[in-house]
């Protein structure tokens, strides 16, 4: 565990921030085996989207003087992690747009069909370690349950007294042509999600009943982050 802590260290090693801001938020996708070309497209826009949507803007845009830095990667297998967006830090509407830009036009590459979960969750906390910034929340996106690598629990475990919170979008199955008991469907993965990897101050699960409904999941979590920490700093 150790070795790959720090394997996952030096693969994030050189974006670290170094002007204070508010929040860190590093954002993790799962592109794995079970998630397919269309899939991939729809979670790469829905980000997209979210962060482009008018309540989204206006509490990143919030405190100027104490900005937001983001971050972006997508994950499958343990060795599978790329970083999409390094850690940039919100200052003016041109930099989101070009997070933005930089998210519609990222084209997927071969990876392994695996879920390494836990080790997702290591190399966000390895990301937020460059973070100095009052607050630092990862979000993972995932479709499915951790079948290789280490697991989420221990993970979770080991992350616990890191200073960090961990949030998760739990994303269900796509409409089926006859019927639909997607909302009964996805509560044993939510609950999964919320036994073995979310943790830390306020730490909650987002549901989106498919890919279709990704974008708007997105954008409620990420109102929910942001705004809850600018009504905390207001009061």
């Amino acid at each position: 565990m150790i070795r790959l802590a720090v394997l996952l260290c030096a693969l994030v090693a050189g974006g670290s921030v170094q002007a204070a801001c508010r929040q860190a938020l590093a954002l993790g996708l799962d592109v794995s085996g079970s998630v397919d070309a269309r899939e991939y497209g729809q979670q790469l826009d829905g980000l997209a989207a979210a962060l482009d949507a008018g309540s989204v803007r206006q509490a990143l845009m919030q405190q100027p003087q104490a900005p937001v830095a983001l971050a972006v990667y997508e994950w499958s297998g343990p060795q599978d992690v790329t970083l999409l967006v390094p850690w940039t830090v919100v200052t003016s509407e041109a930099v989101l747009d070009g997070i933005i830009a930089t998210l519609r036009g990222t084209v997927r590459v071969p990876r392994s069909p695996g879920t390494g979960l836990g080790s997702a969750m290591l190399y966000g906390a390895a990301l937020l370690e460059q973070a100095d910034c009052a607050q630092r929340t990862l979000d993972i996106s995932g479709d499915g349950r951790s079948n290789l690598g280490p697991r989420p629990r221990d993970v979770k475990h080991q992350l616990a007294g890191s200073g960090i919170t961990v949030n998760a979008l739990v994303i269900g199955e796509d409409a089926p042509a006859t019927g639909d008991d997607r909302q009964s469907g996805i509560g044993p993965l939510s609950s999964y999600f919320r036994a073995e990897v979310i943790f830390g101050p306020d730490s909650f699960v987002e549901t989106a009943l498919g890919f279709d409904s990704y974008a708007e999941a997105m954008q409620r979590k990420l109102e929910r982050e942001l705004l809850t920490l600018v009504i905390g700093r207001l009061e």
